[in-house]
């Protein structure tokens, strides 16, 4: 499962990034050879970052890739690092949840109760929102996956 998972997840992103590219193109297009730059290139292309961020740190996230600073576990005998990671593993659950799906759902929830659309595109701001509860889900699917099945940490770079 958390093979599909991924596998539909680096499509997206793939997707989300080619989308990205050539709305950028078309903006220096319109900007440089057409004398004005299209309206909606800019906004679209903020709005695709934004996806692309934060679905790739969920990503990361699944692939162990994430920013950390292993000093301290490196320091640590095997069995005291593996529970150091799981103990983290908690903690990213629980700030995933509060924060990225309740906080996320809250924000989503907020922005289309009131009806806020983008400047440009007219596009409903809860569209752009609703990428942090769903992955703050993937996160804690990944994390959860890794702790009920052992699955390996990060390793050291030498």
């Amino acid at each position: 499962m958390r093979q599909k998972i991924d596998k539909v997840l680096e499509h997206i992103l793939v997707a989300l990034m080619a989308i990205n590219t050539l709305d950028v193109l078309w903006g220096v297009f319109t900007r440089y050879v057409m004398g004005a730059q299209a309206s909606w290139s800019e906004e679209l292309a903020r709005f695709l970052l934004i996806w692309i961020g934060i679905l790739g740190a969920a990503w990361a996230s699944g692939k162990n890739m994430h920013l950390s600073i292993d000093l301290f576990p490196s320091s640590l005998d095997p069995v005291r690092r593996r529970k150091l990671y799981k103990y983290i593993d908690v903690l990213i659950i629980i700030f995933a949840f509060f924060v990225m799906v309740i906080g996320g759902a809250r924000l989503v929830y907020v922005t289309f109760i009131l009806g806020q659309v983008s400047a440009a595109l007219q596009l409903p701001l809860a569209w752009v929102y609703i990428v942090l509860p769903i992955s703050g889900l993937l996160v804690i699917y990944y994390k959860a996956d890794d702790l009920l099945n052992n699955n390996p940490q990060p390793t050291e770079v030498v």
